[in-house]
């Protein structure tokens, strides 16, 4: 009993710590970024790779929440031309 007790507890922490490892490393990121055509900001995932649109605030947020709340406070954001 003690052994299938043991090589049930090896077996859950061979699945089980891997995965845990793997949710450290794929933290998510997100970045508000302006249009430079339209100048509205939105939220994405990816930092941009053209020159069309660009990362405003200077911040990586870990939170899509909180990369929303920082439009609200970043000037070029909120100001309107």
């Amino acid at each position: 009993m003690k052994f299938k007790m043991a090589l049930a507890g090896a077996l859950v922490a061979g699945f089980v710590l891997p995965a845990a490892a793997w949710a450290q490393t794929t933290t998510e990121t997100y970045y508000v970024v302006q249009d430079q055509t339209t100048k509205k900001c939105t939220v994405t995932e990816k930092k941009p790779e053209t020159t069309t649109i660009t990362v405003v605030g200077g911040a990586v947020y870990k939170t899509k929440t909180e990369a929303e709340g920082a439009i609200k406070t970043i000037t070029v954001c909120t100001t309107t031309k």
